[in-house]
């Protein structure tokens, strides 16, 4: 009987042992208000877990073994407090109450790191941007990155506008974007930065020249790597805006999980639009006279609006047993976008060139923790399906800057002979992908100070051109592209001396594969035409290499330090060209590369009585080879409406960063940062300076907050940025000669915005106005092209985070 009953009770305690919970809370202050970024340690014996609350004060551990745990709860503003619970049911929720205070010792907050700091301390030169204040205000994630230390956006115009992205002084192509780790082009021009809300994003990671093997790709000086948010709790978030330049941004996201099963769904969607029709002036705004007579004018933007309506929806399993998240579903966008003029500002606008583009793609994602045993995690995203394009270019009536049909010399209304708006006659333009991106991640921990992960990323586009406008014949003869992309990488991660030296080691291998085929006729053995293939192929393959290496000299003074041999393939437009974007082929283009070195150190965060800072640096220098960009521009190229991608030599990029932030009661925050470098390269011989490229920007932000305005526990928060970018050319120094190179500098721009956001007291409604450029100083970009100036911007944020 004895045995019998051990071993029942045996049998009971391993059943128990062997189910998996989570436990779910919030923390407030005694005064009711909740705790943000309070640090928890939940330990038992011989395991523990770390994480920190939201906005909200709200903080979950998942996927947990039944038992007994103690857990650790630390703040800025508060004693410490330790509570035990047990753990006995999948899910268990708790209220954690803290006593607020003002002043607080030192000591108290040493051990207190937030999953922010916990990155920005690996050794890699990485900045996490955090979005829980830009989603309730009428910002983009494009204008949240420009805020952040050595980034800097470069933006041909306004919504819906090509944009590329400087890190360090690379730029482009050079700088890989993700979602979750899976490369953004995938998805199409029409699913971009400035199409996702901040509100569906958790926070943004930028890392600058040297990239961590889970995100494995090309990126050759940096990444931004954007994360979703994957809270399991049901939530709903919708917010609409209006604002200048008839400007409409709407979106609404949520989640709903069944609490028994696990089964949960979410789902996504946007909508964007603008006329763009924001006022222009410069050398080529200007209207042709009577025997051509040039008048310069102040012009509003005709041709230029954009749409985008986009969305995703997804179901699956959220926190079971045999998966943290478990989800399949479909992507699905369209845009539309007017083409007011080629790759530069010139004097004759478009009116009718216009493109259209859609993407339909499945997606899966599996992740899992623990998977088959301890410590081995497995990650899995994969996208499969279309995405089109076409280009319409008919109109063949010439046009000036205010609006109306152009005129010659002797004030006749003209056409242009090849009869569309860019020289290369009318077209309709459709490019047809089938594209496809996979990325697998596997890692396995040892214990707390050894692990290893091994990633691999593969992208697929088969592409086949047409034009409605050419004869059979002539599309029988367009040839289809393929391009095929494998990434390997493998890392190796320590942590030594008490956690004070961390390291993280990795290896990586790239493989592309080129295919051109292109219908050409041929005699066969009898003299008679016929039609075969020419196919012209590449198949490159090289490695990379690099480390990030961290050393905490004090809790507050850590010393990081890293560097890579970066490779960076062709991408398909550059290979292949893009009609809609002016982008001329071209196969020949080699591989870029660069030897990357960071040099850094980051101190903080440092209290003292209600005041808190953190100020960190980085030294970097970028050894480029074959560095791939746009032909450096001279004076007999510079109103050129098409470009092409091509190798403009070897260089090198070196300067600095610096970023300070410092904030008071919670309630003021001030932000600075600056970035200076030089970009040179040898051009035919000659040492220059890259053209088109800012080498010095600063930035500036500055909040306030003040509690129960109007209504008691309602918010208003008030918000100042300053974006400082000094004087450049988009023109070669044309030797000693100087005479006219004025006319190519871009001068010194300095823009501010101002704006505030109300919260009211349920925290479920939230309005914010913003103030863009709120002197209407004139700004310009890549090329001379100049951007909006002052617009005014009103938005409405709902969120409800317990349904």
């Amino acid at each position: 009987m004895k045995f019998l009953n051990t071993s029942i009770f045996l049998l009971i305690s391993c059943s128990l042992l062997a189910q998996k919970g989570g436990i779910y809370g919030k923390v407030k202050f005694n005064n009711n208000d909740p705790v943000i970024d309070a640090y928890l340690i939940l330990t038992s014996k011989n395991y523990i877990r770390e994480t920190s609350t939201d906005f909200n004060g709200s903080f979950s551990f998942k996927n947990i073994p039944f038992g007994t745990y103690e857990i650790q709860i630390r703040s800025l503003n508060s004693q410490p407090k330790n509570i035990s619970i047990q753990l006995n049911t999948k899910r268990k929720e708790i209220d954690v109450v803290l006593g607020y205070f003002e002043n607080q010792l030192d000591e108290v907050l040493v051990t207190t790191k937030t999953k922010k700091t916990k990155t920005e301390t690996k050794g890699f030169s990485v900045n996490v941007i955090e979005t829980k204040e830009a989603s309730l205000r009428n910002i983009q994630t494009n204008e949240l990155l420009n805020t952040t230390v050595g980034v800097k956006i470069r933006q041909n115009g306004g919504l819906g506008s090509e944009v590329s992205y400087s890190l360090n002084g690379l730029a482009g192509n050079a700088v890989r974007i993700f979602i979750d780790g899976i490369p953004i082009s995938v998805y199409g021009s029409s699913f971009n930065l400035n199409s996702i809300p901040p509100s569906m994003i958790k926070n943004i990671e930028v890392y600058k020249g040297v990239v961590p093997g889970h995100l494995a790709d090309d990126a050759l000086g940096g990444a931004i790597n954007i994360v979703l948010h994957k809270n399991a709790k049901s939530n709903l978030n919708g917010s609409i805006s209006y604002g200048s330049f008839n400007t409409l941004q709407t979106s609404a996201n949520g989640l709903y999980r069944f609490k028994k099963t696990g089964i949960t769904f979410k789902t996504s969607l946007f909508h964007n639009y603008s006329d763009n029709n924001y006022k222009v002036s410069g050398r080529s705004v200007v209207v042709t006279g009577i025997g051509g007579a040039q008048t310069p004018i102040i012009s509003k933007r005709f041709h230029d609006a954009y749409s985008s309506t986009g969305g995703m929806i997804q179901a699956g399993y959220t926190d079971v047993k045999w998966a943290d998240q478990f989800f399949i579903g479909v992507t699905g966008s369209e845009d539309y976008k007017e083409v007011q003029h080629g790759a530069f500002m010139t004097i004759t606008p478009y009116k009718g060139r216009f493109f259209e583009s859609d993407a339909i793609l499945a997606n899966i994602t599996y992740q899992k923790k623990n998977f088959l045993t301890r410590g081995l995690e497995v990650n899995i995203h994969g996208l499969y399906g279309k995405r089109n394009r076409m280009l319409n270019d008919t109109v063949a009536a010439a046009y000036s800057w205010n609006g109306n049909r152009a005129i010659d010399f002797r004030g006749n209304e003209f056409e242009y002979s090849w009869g569309s708006q860019q020289e290369g006659g009318p077209t309709l333009a459709k490019i047809n992908r089938d594209v496809a991106s996979f990325r697998t991640g596997i890692s396995y921990t040892f214990n707390k100070n050894h692990k290893v992960l091994a990633n691999h990323l593969y992208s697929g586009i088969d592409r086949q051109d047409s034009d409605a406008l050419r004869s059979v014949l002539e599309n029988t003869f367009i040839g289809s592209r393929e391009l095929r992309k494998n990434i390997y990488t493998i890392t190796y991660e320590i942590n030594a001396f008490k956690n004070r030296l961390k390291a993280n080691l990795f290896g990586k291998h790239y493989q592309q594969k080129t295919v051109n085929i292109d219908p050409a006729i041929a005699e066969d053995e009898n003299g008679n035409d016929k039609i075969i293939d020419e196919i012209i192929s590449s198949n490159k393959t090289l490695n990379g290499y690099g480390f990030a290496i961290s050393y905490t000299v004090h809790p507050r003074i850590t010393l990081l330090a890293s560097a890579e041999k970066a490779i960076r393939l062709p991408n398909e437009a550059e290979v292949f060209g893009n009609d809609g974007d002016n982008v001329v082929a071209n196969p020949s283009i080699n591989p870029e590369q660069s030897n990357n070195f960071n040099l850094g150190f980051r101190l903080g965060t440092y209290h003292f009585n209600n005041h808190n800072f953190t100020l960190s640096t980085n030294l970097f220098t970028r050894n480029l080879k074959d560095r791939i960009g746009l032909p450096i521009e001279n004076s007999t190229n510079i109103n050129d409406e098409l470009i092409v991608y091509v190798n403009q030599g070897s260089g090198t990029s070196k300067g600095f960063d610096a970023q300070l932030n410092y904030n008071y009661k919670n309630n003021f925050g001030l932000n600075f940062n600056i970035s200076r470098f030089d970009l040179k390269l040898i051009n035919n011989g000659v040492e220059i300076d890259v053209p088109n490229t800012p080498f010095f920007t600063m930035n500036g932000s500055l909040r306030y907050s003040f509690k129960d305005v109007i209504r008691k526990k309602a918010r208003l928060n008030l918000f100042y940025n300053v974006y400082f970018t000094d004087k450049f050319s988009y023109l070669v120094p044309q030797g000693s000669n100087t005479v006219g190179d004025d006319f190519f500098k871009i001068p010194q721009q300095l823009a501010q915005d101002l704006g505030f956001s109300y919260a009211f007291p349920n925290q479920k409604l939230v309005m914010s106005l913003d103030i863009k450029n709120i002197f209407d100083k004139p700004v310009y970009d890549n090329l001379s092209i100049q951007k909006p100036g002052r617009a005014f911007y009103l938005k409405l944020n709902y969120s409800i985070n317990k349904l």
